[in-house]
C-alpha cells in the first residue's frame, strides 16, 4: 500500500542583526518552539534546509544578518489533526473583510495544543470565519498572526486572509505593531519611568520558562511607566519595543518585580487568591493590511483587574 506524503510546514525567516552569529539549528529552535532542537537537527541532515536559496545541511552554520532562512518540515500527527470550528463566544472589537480585532478573556487559549485540543480562539474563529480562515497562515493555528498567554487579557488581531496575515506578520517580525499592556507588580519604585533591555532566551533547565542572559538570546525591550503605587505593589504601563514570548513577565521577575499572579515566574503562593497574573494587553495599533492606514484599538481592564487593583489598594496606599 502507497503511503500518503505528509504535508509540510514551510517557513521564511530573514536573520536580523539581534541573531547574527548564531547557529542555525538555535536560530530555528528560538523560531520554532513548538518543535524540539533534536527534531530541527535532524530535519536539517535530512535536506529540509535552505540558506540564501542553497541546500544547508550543516547545523552548526553560523547566520549573518540579512541571510535567508527557509525551513520545511513534515508536521507530527497532532499537528496534522486540524483544528475543528466550535461555537464559542468572542468579543469582538472590530472586524472587517481582512482582519479580526479580537478582546480575549483571561483563561482562553489562544490555539490548540498538548493539553488543550480544542476550546480555544482559533476554534472560535474558525466558526466565525469559516473554512477560508484556514488559508491564513499556519493550519495548525489559522488566523493567528501573535499570541498572548492562557491568563494574560486584552487585544488580538488575527488575519482573515493570506495577504492580511503576510502583511501583518512582516510589521510583527520589524517591531512596527503598538502594544502596551497594564501590570500590577510586586514592590516599589522610585522613579516614575523606566526601560528594561535584556536580552531573553529559552530556559534550558524548563522549556515552559524563558530567562534574561548577558550573552546570546533575542534582544527584548521593555518601557515602564507607574501609573499608581500601593504601598508594596505598584501599577504600570508597559510599552514593547520588541514582542518576546513572556517578555514582561521575564523582565519584571529578572529585577525582583514580578508580576502579581505569576504562577511561573512568580512566588508559588498566591496569598492574594488571583488564579493568574494580573496582566492585560490594553492597546494595539497597526498599519490597516489593505489600506496602509493606521489603526488603533484599546481594551478597558476587565473585571478580574480591577479586582486585584482593589485588593491592593486596601492594602494602603503610598
Amino acid at each position: 500500500m502507497r503511503e500518503e506524503p505528509m504535508s509540510e510546514e514551510r517557513i521564511a525567516l530573514t536573520v536580523g542583526t539581534e541573531d547574527q552569529s548564531k547557529r542555525v539549528d538555535q536560530y530555528l529552535a528560538e523560531q520554532l518552539p513548538h518543535l524540539s532542537r533534536s527534531r530541527i537537527q535532524k530535519e536539517i541532515a535530512g535536506g529540509a534546509l535552505c540558506l540564501n536559496a542553497r541546500p544547508c545541511l550543516e547545523k552548526r552554520t553560523r547566520l549573518q544578518a540579512g541571510d535567508l532562512v527557509e525551513f520545511r518540515v513534515p508536521q507530527t500527527a497532532e499537528q496534522e489533526a486540524a483544528p475543528k470550528p466550535q461555537a464559542l463566544p468572542l468579543v469582538i472589537v472590530y472586524e472587517d473583510d481582512d482582519i479580526l480585532v479580537v478582546d480575549k478573556p483571561r483563561g482562553l487559549v489562544v490555539h490548540p495544543g498538548a493539553g488543550n485540543e480544542d476550546g480555544t480562539l482559533v476554534n472560535a474563529l474558525l466558526a466565525h470565519v469559516g473554512e477560508t480562515l484556514r488559508e491564513a497562515g499556519d493550519p495548525a493555528r489559522p488566523g493567528i498572526v501573535h499570541r498572548i498567554d492562557k491568563d494574560t487579557s486584552g487585544l488580538l488581531v488575527c488575519a482573515k486572509t493570506a495577504q492580511a496575515y503576510e502583511s501583518l506578520r512582516k510589521q510583527f517580525d520589524r517591531h512596527d505593531i503598538t502594544r502596551q499592556y497594564d501590570c500590577l507588580v510586586y514592590g516599589n519604585f522610585p522613579e516614575d519611568n523606566f526601560t528594561i533591555d535584556r536580552n531573553l532566551e529559552r530556559d534550558p533547565a524548563n522549556r515552559l520558562r524563558y530567562r534574561v542572559t548577558e550573552t546570546g538570546g533575542r534582544r527584548a525591550v521593555t518601557h515602564l511607566a507607574v501609573l499608581e503605587r500601593f504601598g508594596n505593589y505598584t501599577l504600570l504601563r508597559a510599552s514593547l519595543e520588541t514582542g518576546r514570548t513572556h517578555q514582561i513577565r521575564v523582565h519584571m521577575a529578572s529585577i525582583g518585580h514580578p508580576v502579581l499572579g505569576d504562577p511561573l515566574y512568580g512566588p508559588r503562593r498566591d496569598p492574594l487568591h488571583l488564579g493568574g497574573q494580573i496582566l492585560h494587553a490594553r492597546l494595539l495599533g497597526f498599519l490597516h493590511p489593505t489600506t496602509g492606514a493606521y489603526v488603533e484599538f484599546t481594551s478597558d481592564r476587565p473585571e478580574y483587574f480591577r479586582k486585584a487593583v482593589e485588593k491592593v489598594a486596601r492594602k494602603g496606599r503610598v
